[in-house]
């Protein structure tokens, strides 16, 4: 599903060239989870924003299912990261001023009506079944008209999952979902992610400094100074 070829990351500072990604190639089938693992600073959450296309590599290639992400202009990348990717990140990111099901039916909303080619555009009603459907299946329905603030760390970052699904993106990228949370409550929201892998197929890729959780996915993949080791 996702082949990532040469790929190399340098930012540009006033001291000078910083190589961060100095090489990775990886391939990811449909369905797998994956960990990448490693201490700060190598490079993890560089090459996730990459793989999100939230960020532009330096050079190299990343390949979703054949096709070359980055050869996509400005507005086409938008609408493929949009349609077919979900991103939970630590810090969940929600918005203060809607409640947790506004927050979810969002990316349906921006999409809302899309003619994105490859992607039917949902129906506003579509949506909200959707998002109703997710709140159930999350176990957390009695709490979607609730804003983010009145809802406890693993219930926000629950939403942040729903939200990530809310258009059946085939991947889901992961940066530390569960640092933000204790330990009881990261490994339920591990296990929920488990769960989702094994009953809806959905590609994971999940960076987090957690071993125990780590070793739970398909494979750990180690960086080590921007290349895997």
């Amino acid at each position: 599903m996702i082949e990532v070829r040469d790929l190399k990351k340098s930012f540009f500072t006033p001291a000078g060239e910083l190589k961060v990604l100095k090489g990775i190639n990886l391939s990811i089938k449909a369905g797998e989870m994956v960990a990448i693992a490693g201490a700060s600073g190598v490079g993890k959450s560089t090459l996730l924003h990459i793989l999100g296309a939230l960020d532009r590599p330096t050079s190299g290639n990343v390949f979703y299912e054949g096709g070359d992400v980055f050869s996509l202009d400005d507005y086409s990348l938008a609408a493929f990261r949009n349609t077919s990717i979900g991103f939970v990140f630590q810090f969940h990111h929600l918005l203060p001023e809607f409640t947790a099901f506004e927050n979810v039916m969002m990316p349906g909303l921006i999409n809302l009506g899309s003619r994105v080619q490859g992607f039917k555009g949902l129906s506003f009603k579509e949506i909200v079944e959707r998002a109703e459907k997710l709140f159930d299946e999350l176990g957390i329905y009695a709490r979607k008209d609730h804003r983010p603030g009145e809802l406890s760390g693993g219930e926000q970052q629950r939403v942040a999952v729903a939200r990530a699904l809310i258009l059946e993106p085939k991947v889901v990228l992961a940066d530390e979902p569960t640092g933000n949370l204790d330990t009881h409550t990261g490994e339920e929201l591990f296990k929920l992610l488990l769960e989702l892998n094994e009953k809806k197929g959905i590609t994971f890729v999940i960076v987090t400094h957690n071993e125990s959780l780590s070793k739970q996915c398909h494979r750990v993949l180690e960086m080590v100074d921007g290349r895997f080791k």
